[in-house]
C-alpha cells in the first residue's frame, strides 16, 4: 500500500479493507501508515481503520481508564491499559479495547512463552468498550462476544446514547438501564465504576 493510498483512506474514515494472513510485522508496518488513526484486525482478515475520537468521546474513555487505574493501584496488582494498547487474540484478531485490566504475572508468562513476538497471544481478564456517537451497535456487540470467546472473563459495553451498560461473561449478556454505577465481579470484584461523567457528558 502506498502512502498516497493510505492518505486517501484517512479522508474516508472509518474504513475497512481485507488483508488476510497479515503477520505481526506486516500489521505493525500498516499501523505506521496511519499515525493519527487506530487500527484493529479481525479474525477473518479485515483491517478496521478508525479516526481519532472527538474530545467529548475521548474524555469518556479517559474517565473509564482513570477509575479503573485508581482501583487497580489501591488493589495493589494488575495492569490497566487504554485504547492505545493492542492485544493479539487466539483467533488471530488484534483488538484495542477502550480499557482493560489484566494480571501482570499472566502477561509475563505469555511473554516468556513467545519471546519472538512483541504481541504474544494474550487475553486480558476484563475489558470495557464505550460506544462512540458514530458507532453502529451490532458490530460492537459482536466485538464483545469475540472478546469472551477468546478468553476474556468479563466485559462491559457502555452505551452513552442509550444510557445502558451491557455485561458480558459466562452467562447471557445482561443490560443495565440508566445505572448510576456498575460493579465488577470475578477478576475485578470490588471495582465500582461511577457513570455520571460517562453517561452525562
Amino acid at each position: 500500500m502506498t502512502t498516497q493510498t493510505a492518505l486517501e483512506i484517512e479522508n474516508l474514515l472509518p474504513a475497512t479493507f481485507t488483508a488476510p494472513g497479515l503477520s505481526e510485522a506486516e500489521f505493525l508496518e500498516l499501523c505506521e501508515k496511519f499515525p493519527d488513526a487506530f487500527l484493529e484486525y479481525t479474525a477473518d482478515g479485515t483491517v478496521i481503520v478508525l479516526p481519532p475520537k472527538d474530545p467529548d468521546d475521548a474524555a469518556r474513555g479517559a474517565e473509564v481508564v482513570m477509575q479503573l487505574a485508581i482501583w487497580a493501584n489501591q488493589r495493589g496488582g494488575g495492569k490497566v491499559t487504554g485504547p492505545d494498547a493492542g492485544f493479539h487474540f487466539r483467533d488471530g484478531s488484534r483488538r484495542s479495547p477502550d480499557a482493560a485490566w489484566f494480571d501482570a504475572a499472566r502477561w509475563r508468562e505469555a511473554q516468556q512463552r513467545d519471546r519472538r513476538r512483541r504481541f504474544p497471544v494474550f487475553a486480558p481478564e476484563f475489558v470495557i468498550e464505550v460506544r462512540s456517537p458514530g458507532d453502529r451497535l451490532r458490530p460492537l456487540q459482536e466485538k464483545m462476544e469475540e472478546y469472551i470467546a477468546n478468553g476474556v472473563q468479563l466485559g462491559w459495553l457502555i452505551d452513552p446514547k442509550e444510557r445502558t451498560v451491557t455485561i458480558y461473561g459466562s452467562a447471557p449478556p445482561r443490560v443495565l438501564q440508566n445505572p448510576a454505577t456498575v460493579s465488577g465481579e470475578g477478576p475485578v470484584e470490588g471495582f465500582v465504576l461511577t457513570l455520571d461523567r460517562i453517561l452525562n457528558q
